[in-house]
């Protein structure tokens, strides 16, 4: 595996936050920088380097890096090994810290304390932010700063970070020239000590002296948790969670995408009134509008699922979803550990294969990568909603469950039972299945913010239409260019595009995916959607729409319910469940892994499950009278 690089970037004053994960780190990053990196309420979220710039008073700046979160200098995996490497000057490209922030959890001195007494003996000048005092105050833990500071021998700033002004105390503190200075020489590059039992024993003299050694009082997340995590009402309530969430994508998102759909439909119809018949009118109209139009329709249903997802993340209930299928993924030879990395690649399978760098294990490691692009991405669900709503009627199937919902939710399922099959089988036959106990943090419950739930769906809008106005705009220009040249031959009968590049390449394809019920069309829309998944939908958008066959732009659903069997909807679905159809998840793989052994490995497995399940999906179909 290669470790994780630290790129090289100017010299300067650098401060390094250091601290456990749950600490509020991040949070404190963003309040001193002004960053929009993402804020989440789990362990294990920074898993990369992430640097801001901080300006103090007199137009000073300091570069401040946000480093992974780790529970001491002893790394076990990659991410905590970036944090050491950065605080002990070997981190390549990167220079030593000047001063280490170590952010401290107010309501859990016990634990952040032993990591600060390991920064000390490293020499570094340290300042401690004890964050969160706000809430440690609100559970009766009053904590006495400066007797703090004058245990430890490192100034102490009480911080708030999610507060406007909760970052004052450390701002001031930073303006200090002494706190820069470096201690003396006799501890500079001191030895770590090699067992955390010497710091345990002196972190419990030093909260023993401040009268903060007394046991944590019930808290009401532990009251909740009786019901969340019981081993029955706990898998109960997180299935209602997940049928809920999925029925709102299509109930709550459909006045939405009506409104885009006309919207794409007028604009459409204008192009083609100002614009005499030609090159230029298809291009647009054919190639934009049905292309592009075709994929912005389903941005409503793609930040009504992340809501959900930021909703639940910002509340704390994912790290108990975490620990209730902990059990099933220890069946498959997985530790729990590998859950937040799967969970992250449900937005994308790019985040969550680099999140694996929390996984110590190699092997845990290796197999979580290798299963994360079964987990369906957002990229799936334009793809999705599109055959979901020609195919599937809407109809109420129990109180407040929709037919479309539940085949949506029956899809996810289907890549999750998929990817946990993988890991099965790997535990069996490529060996190390050993089940390692799933240990992680439940922190306690929040009321979501609004603001960070609101930052999130922007940023998901942002890269959305990013990919819109860059990838699959180029792909669908890429595409009319394919699908509209060489022209028909003299006498020809059939649309245009059959006579094309693209329309000879998909009758050759076709010929391969004739078995699996895929007509030419598809197998054209197949290519340019290997870039990006979504990418197929504005493919097949402007196949169609150049195919004459009716005003693809605005009606794509309907044509393809009258042009395709249900058989062959139900096919190109299985075939969506797995198929690898995206490069950068390919080479962001070659990179977690430092070679292309296993990202055409990746690649081989599961395009064949991707043809196997779609065969047996279209023939069954076939078979029960679907054809």
């Amino acid at each position: 595996m290669n470790e994780a690089v630290i790129h090289f970037h100017p010299a300067g004053k650098l401060a390094a936050l250091v601290g456990n994960p749950n600490a509020g780190k991040t949070a404190l990053f963003n309040r001193l920088t002004g960053s929009r990196q993402k804020v989440a309420n789990y362990a294990g979220v920074t898993v990369e380097r992430k640097e801001g710039r901080l300006q103090l008073d007199g137009d000073k700046t300091v570069r401040v890096l946000d480093l992974p979160g780790t529970y001491s200098l002893h790394p076990r995996s990659p991410d905590e090994r970036v944090t050491c490497d950065v605080l002990r000057g070997q981190a390549v490209g990167e220079k030593r810290p000047d001063l280490v922030v170590c952010v401290v959890d107010a309501t859990n001195l016990r634990r952040s304390l032993r990591l600060v007494l390991g920064v000390k003996r490293m020499g570094l000048p340290c300042v401690v932010a004890l964050n969160m005092v706000d809430l440690a105050a609100s559970r009766g833990i009053r904590i006495d700063a400066d007797a703090l500071a004058g245990e430890l021998g490192v100034p102490v700033a009480q911080t708030v970070a999610i507060d406007g002004d909760g970052d004052a105390a450390l701002r001031d503190l930073l303006q200090r020239p002494d706190v820069w200075r470096r201690p003396d020489a006799a501890a500079v590059d001191a030895p770590v000590a090699d067992s955390d039992q010497p710091d345990h024993e002196t972190v419990r003299a030093i909260l023993r002296r401040l009268n903060l050694d007394h046991v944590a009082p019930h808290l009401p997340s532990d009251r909740i948790d009786r019901v969340v995590l019981h081993p029955v009402f706990g898998p109960l309530l997180l299935a209602v969670l997940l049928f809920f969430m999925f029925n709102a994508v299509f109930a709550w998102a459909t006045p939405m995408m009506d409104a885009i759909k006309a919207a794409t439909g007028w604009v459409g119809q204008v192009i083609t009134g100002l614009l005499p018949e030609g090159v230029l009118r298809s291009f647009l109209v054919d190639g934009l509008v049905a292309g592009v139009g075709g994929v912005i329709v389903f941005l409503p249903q793609i930040l009504i699922l992340f809501l959900f997802i930021l909703v639940l993340e910002e509340s704390g209930y994912l790290p108990r979803a975490a620990f209730l299928l902990d059990r099933l993924m220890g069946g498959v030879g997985l530790s729990g550990r590998s859950f937040i990395p799967l969970l992250s690649s449900f937005a994308c399978a790019i985040p969550g294969i680099m999140a694996t760098r929390t996984i110590a294990n190699t092997r845990d490691r290796l197999v979580t990568i290798m299963i994360a692009p079964m987990m369906t991405c957002s990229a799936r669900l334009p793809v999705y909603a599109l055959l979901i709503a020609a195919f599937i009627p809407q109809r109420k199937v129990g109180p407040g469950l929709e037919l479309q919902g539940l085949v949506l939710f029956g899809l996810y399922v289907a890549g999750v039972v998929g990817s946990l099959a993988v890991a099965w089988v790997l535990k069996r036959f490529a060996g190390g299945g050993e089940v390692r106990a799933l240990m992680m943090e439940l922190p306690s419950y929040h009321m979501p913010r609004a603001r960070n739930v609101l930052m999130g769906l922007w940023q998901r809008a942002q890269i959305f239409l990013h990919r819109v106005g860059g990838v699959i705009l180029t792909l669908t220009v890429l595409l009319w260019a394919l699908a509209s040249f060489p022209g028909p031959p003299e006498g020809a009968t059939g649309p245009a595009i059959e006579y094309s590049i693209a329309g000879m390449l998909g009758k050759a394809l076709a010929v391969v995916l004739a078995p699996i019920g895929f007509n030419w069309q598809i197998s054209i829309a197949l290519v340019p959607g290997m870039a990006a998944r979504e990418v197929a939908v504005s493919a097949l958008g402007t196949v169609y729409a150049l195919s004459g066959e009716g005003d693809a732009a605005n009606a794509l659903t309907p044509l393809i319910a009258q042009s395709w069997s249900l058989a062959t909807a139900l096919s190109l679905l299985a075939w969506y469940v797995f198929a690898p159809q995206c490069l950068s998840t390919l080479a962001t793989v070659k990179r977690e892994t430092g070679g292309w052994k296993w990202p055409l490995v990746m690649a081989g497995y599961l395009f064949a499950l991707a043809y196997i399940a779609a065969f047996i999906t279209y023939r069954a179909a076939v078979a029960l009278g679907a054809g």
